[in-house]
């Protein structure tokens, strides 16, 4: 039954992870990013907050770190989500996924150049693989299509960091923080705040919004928003980190496939090629971490 569960949550975070980028990419068919980023928190937070009552987890942060809470809403909610729909609006949902698969390797990255963790040599040789596989889809990208996507895969490259920058923080100092905590309240204050600036700056015309890209954003605020994550999470306590982290090998894999079917994109052979260093990459930046774990376990 353990096995069972562990395969459904995996399948599940993969499913909702994968699928995310092409739900960012039809919500912003109509729906600005300031406005729809904000609409998809607001419609995540409630539920989150029921969770929050019924399992008696308090939405606040300790007294002493709720300056972190703050950052949260700021660093890893507000910015970090409407660059995602903004980058999606310039490059394909594929490369958005692939930068984004990444984020193990830049929360290495960053413990290693902003809070001096150790590294391992095998994790040092990861980091560089996933960078220069990732640089060298990005400059194959920008000269087979329009240039301008240098603007998209700047704000995901800077929505990337911003989330790692948070993460490397957490697993620091806030471990003892509760996955409902880190993201009812903040999701709340950040869907507020971003809704009131789209309303002054994006002047959103409802009316316009599309029935296709309405449902985009509730299944980004429901199910990918609270489901992936939630489930990602419990995965963590189910199976290793090695082991919970490779979903961000089968995510991007997930996104290539499905924006060929429904928009009929040709999957360029050096996507798939480059898929190998970079999952290569990824896996060597992960396996020291898995390694150490079951090690210390056995003594």
């Amino acid at each position: 039954m353990s096995k069972i569960l562990v395969i459904i949550l995996f399948s599940l975070v993969a499913v909702t992870w994968g699928t995310t980028w092409i739900a960012m990419k039809i919500a912003i068919e109509t729906i600005p990013p300031f406005f729809a980023t904000g609409i998809r928190f607001l419609i995540a937070a409630p539920l989150l907050i029921i969770v929050a009552y019924y399992t008696k987890t308090p939405l606040l942060f300790p007294s002493g770190q709720r300056w972190f809470q703050c950052m949260i809403v700021i660093f890893y909610f507000s910015i970090p989500f409407t660059l995602m729909l903004y980058g999606g609006m310039y490059v394909s949902s594929s490369i958005a996924s692939m930068i984004f698969s990444n984020m193990p390797v830049a929360v290495l990255a960053v413990s290693f150049l902003y809070f001096k963790q150790k590294l391992f040599l095998t994790q040092k040789i990861g980091i560089f693989i996933s960078f220069i596989t990732l640089s060298i889809i990005l400059l194959i990208e920008l000269k087979s299509q329009n240039f301008f996507q240098w603007k998209g895969m700047l704000a995901l490259l800077f929505a990337l960091f911003s989330h790692a920058i948070i993460y490397s923080e957490c697993q620091k100092k806030y471990r003892n923080i509760s996955v409902i905590t880190f993201n009812a309240l903040p999701s709340l204050l950040s869907g507020i705040f971003l809704s009131v600036i789209s309303w002054y700056i994006e002047n959103p015309q409802i009316e316009n919004f599309s029935n296709k890209s309405i449902l985009a954003i509730v299944y980004l605020g429901d199910f990918s928003g609270i489901f992936g994550i939630l489930s990602y999470f419990y995965l963590q306590k189910k199976v290793s980190a090695f082991y919970a982290s490779t979903v961000f090998i089968i995510f991007p894999i997930i996104a290539i496939f499905l924006e060929y079917y429904l928009y009929k994109n040709i999957i360029l052979l050096y996507k798939v090629w480059f898929l190998l260093p970079l999952i290569i990459g990824i896996l060597l930046t992960l396996i020291p971490f898995d390694y150490k774990k079951n090690k210390r376990s056995y003594k």
